[in-house]
């Protein structure tokens, strides 16, 4: 959609410049005539205030009729898979797809990309998964974005799923965006909920929105297949049932070679503590105070058994402590069983990456501390006074 502007009913009485939330009306130094700039969101605020009915939207593209969008059946998770290995964010999605897909009705299928990885289909069937689509080719041993998007693009437009979902991760940020625009479909990113509207078949998609801020729910009416990214520990894996099966499609394509070259694979994190895998947490926010006293922190760690350390954004970018380390929005989500949170006030970009935790214990000084609106058990004391007593009583 754009914003069309009739010069020729203009007054230029510059009544929808004043109300243009993004700066994008501007009127012309020659006959104050309106005109519309890149800035332009086709939000429709300014439609209502234009006096002589100069400002219209025209839609760009026509949409698809329902028999066109009754053509894609099935829910699709990308089994995300490393080193012949599937991660966990492909069970975590295909216990979440499970729920949905038994609600619209379709089969819940997963799709496995790499090279000599047979293997790996047996446990998304017990996952879950009533059928795997298995693409083996040399051009797939290693990711790289070009040939995953390309087999999963020739997937897509093969068997027309109405919903695909993948991890926000690494690899998924990585391609999933490109096969949205080579099967002209929109995509969600960092989704931290999904549901569905079954009466209108619609993926109900929630994520943050403008910087955290607000949570917001999107939705795909006019094109297929819907798509979304969720993040990892959003959601809990399924118990597996052993020795469930399913139907396997191995599909042949022909697959140009890659050309970006992957000549070596570094694993930053292999000196860093994995805090999206840990089942305890410590979080330090702001009133740690500083980087000496996450050594506080860490006696409270190794008090629980060996916890993790997180820290909030604001920790992280004063420079207390590593970006390994940051619990959020721009961080890692966790789903532990235990998270203690010292000195986090708790705002929403915090909340979003850990607020599915088992059991949250906030220490804060503020009792009006965002975090204590999640927390389980909630502390309201000076953290340095508070942490140490628990270590006590931890090691007694």
């Amino acid at each position: 959609m754009g914003l069309k502007i009739d010069l020729d009913l203009c007054t230029g009485c510059g009544a929808c410049v004043a109300v243009c939330p993004f700066c994008a009306l501007a009127q012309r130094a020659a006959d104050g005539k309106v005109e519309v700039n890149e800035a332009c969101t086709a939000c429709g605020a300014c439609l209502e205030t234009c006096p002589v009915g100069a400002l219209s939207m025209e839609v760009a593209e026509k949409k698809a009729d329902a028999a066109a969008l009754d053509a894609f059946r099935g829910l699709w998770v990308f089994a995300e898979q490393r080193g012949g290995k599937v991660q966990e964010v492909a069970y975590e999605l295909l216990g979440e797809g499970r729920v949905l897909a038994d609600k619209l009705g379709v089969e819940l299928c997963a799709v496995l990309l790499g090279h000599q990885i047979g293997n790996c289909a047996a446990t998304l069937f017990e996952h879950g998964a009533d059928k795997v689509y298995v693409v083996d080719h040399p051009a797939l041993e290693k990711y790289t974005a070009e040939p995953y998007s390309e087999a999963m693009s020739a997937l897509i437009k093969k068997y027309k799923p109405e919903v695909v979902l993948a991890g926000a991760t690494s690899m998924g940020r990585g391609f999933i965006a490109r096969v949205a625009i080579q099967v002209n479909a929109g995509l969600t990113a960092d989704c931290t909920e999904l549901g569905v509207d079954v009466d209108k078949r619609l993926l109900l998609q929630t994520r943050p929105a403008f910087g955290g801020n607000i949570m917001a729910c999107i939705v795909c009416p006019d094109h297929r297949p819907q798509m979304a990214t969720v993040r990892p520990k959003v959601f809990k894996q399924p118990a597996p049932t052993a020795g469930r099966t399913g139907q396997l499609v191995a599909e042949k394509l022909d697959l140009k070679d890659p050309v970006v070259k992957v000549l070596e694979t570094v694993n930053a994190m292999q000196n860093e503590v994995n805090v999206a895998g840990a089942e305890f947490i410590v979080t330090g926010g702001r009133g740690v105070g500083g980087p000496e006293n996450f050594k506080l922190l860490a006696e409270l760690a190794e008090a629980l058994g060996g916890a993790a350390i997180g820290a909030s954004r604001a920790a992280v970018d004063a420079g207390w402590i590593s970006s390994f380390h940051q619990v959020g929005q721009t961080g890692k989500t966790v789903r532990p069983k235990i998270y203690v949170a010292c000195g986090v006030s708790g705002q929403i970009q915090h909340l979003v990456g850990m607020n599915s935790s088992d059991t949250i214990i906030a220490i804060n000084k503020d009792p009006d501390a965002p975090i204590f609106g999640v927390a389980d058990v909630g502390i309201v004391g000076d953290l340095f006074q508070v942490v140490p007593e628990l270590v006590k009583a931890l090691k007694k």
